[in-house]
Order: structure tokens, then C-alpha cells, then sequence
């Protein structure tokens, strides 16, 4: 079966983000004297919406959950200090969406960051003008790993699993991704999202098919 819409997970396929929302989140805490360690952010945190973590510091930690809603702000006015002074685009992801789009395929991307996040990076990463669609954790009621995000792309798509490509690079995305039942291509770098790399796997898989 051909493969008709490609979806992009954000932070560390389209951008190099996760440092900042890891530096930012850490920068609101502070402000109560909490922290994410290095460790429990790789093995616990990471991939999960601000909302989710802040959850779980509350029953983890004892965060007070009145305190949410204001770090949350804080985080995410700390997330758009980093983009405006750190985003830039990169030549290999303009060029992949530039050519899978005049190719025909769809471009979506779904992430588990908020909603202007997600429009400020894909504005300053100038990859705006070949997305067909674009979810944040706003769009959905379950985040990653849930596949509810995926699921609802490929409804807004019209097309089925079986036409849709995923790259991610993180446990929880790869898992929402997988969930959803579509083709998945897991990278570890940013650099790895590339036109060749994705187009290859894409021959691979239809010839399959």
C-alpha cells in the first residue's frame, strides 16, 4: 500500500528542543525550590506534556497543585525565551518537507508540546508553509504515549494507518506512534530527519506492501 502522509513528532526530529523545555521547566521550579535531575528526566520525564510531569511531581514529590497553573506559565514563557533566542532552521528539514510535499505526500506534525510552542518553532524553523496539519497537546485529551494524537491526524488526513509514515525518537512517541498502527521510523538525532533517509525507509516499506 503507498504511503500518503508523513507526521513528525517536534522536539528532537524537527527541532532540538528538549534541553530547552527540560531548562525551562527546572527554571519555574526553582522558583519553589524543586528540580527534574538529569536521570529521573531521561528515564521518567521526558516526552510527557508539562501538565502530566507537574502531576506527577504533586504525588511524587508534593508539589502543591495549587501551584500549577503558575509554573506551567512560567515554563512556557521561559519555553518561548529559548525558541526566540535558539530556533533556527536547518537546511535537511526544509529541504525533506520542501520535496516530500511537491512529491504529494501529506506533512502533519504532532506533538506533545502546546500549541504555541508548536506554531512558534514551526514558524521560526520556517517549516510553517509545508505542514497540511498540526497538533499540539491542546488537540487531544490523552497525550503521548497515547496514540490519540496520531490517530486524530490521520482522521483529519483521511487516510488509514497503512498510508501513514511516523518518525519519532522518543519511548512515549514511539509507543503513541506504534499504538496508532502506522509505519514508524525512530531516529536518535535531529540530523537523521532527512529527505534520503526518509524516502528510503518509505521504498522499504511499500515495496514490502
Amino acid at each position: 500500500m503507498k504511503i500518503r502522509a508523513i507526521l513528525f513528532d517536534m522536539d528532537g526530529v524537527l527541532v532540538d528542543a528538549k534541553e530547552w523545555h527540560y531548562e525551562a521547566l527546572n527554571q519555574a521550579l526553582a522558583l519553589f525550590g524543586m528540580e527534574i535531575n538529569r536521570y529521573d528526566h531521561l528515564v521518567t520525564y521526558d516526552g510527557l506534556p508539562t501538565k502530566k510531569k507537574l502531576e506527577m511531581l504533586s504525588m511524587e514529590r508534593g508539589l502543591s497543585k495549587r501551584l500549577h497553573g503558575f509554573i506551567n506559565e512560567m515554563k512556557q514563557k521561559f519555553t518561548l525565551d529559548y525558541i526566540h533566542t535558539k530556533c533556527a532552521p536547518l537546511f535537511c528539514h526544509e529541504y525533506a518537507l520542501s520535496r516530500l510535499k511537491k512529491e504529494g505526500y501529506y506533512i502533519g506534525v504532532c506533538s506533545n508540546s502546546m500549541r504555541q510552542t508548536v506554531s512558534l518553532i514551526m514558524a521560526q524553523s520556517k517549516l510553517e508553509p509545508y505542514l497540511d496539519l498540526s497538533l499540539s497537546n491542546e488537540d487531544v485529551i490523552q497525550g503521548k504515549p497515547d496514540p490519540e494524537i496520531y490517530i486524530k491526524a490521520m482522521a483529519h488526513l483521511g487516510v488509514s494507518p497503512q498510508e501513514c509514515f511516523i518518525v519519532e525518537d522518543n519511548e512515549k512517541g514511539i509507543k503513541a506512534a506504534k499504538g496508532s498502527g502506522a509505519h514508524v521510523m525512530v531516529v536518535s538525532d535531529v540530523q537523521e530527519v532527512n529527505y534520503f533517509n526518509i524516502i528510503s525507509k518509505i521504498k522499504e516499506i511499500e515495496a514490502k506492501s
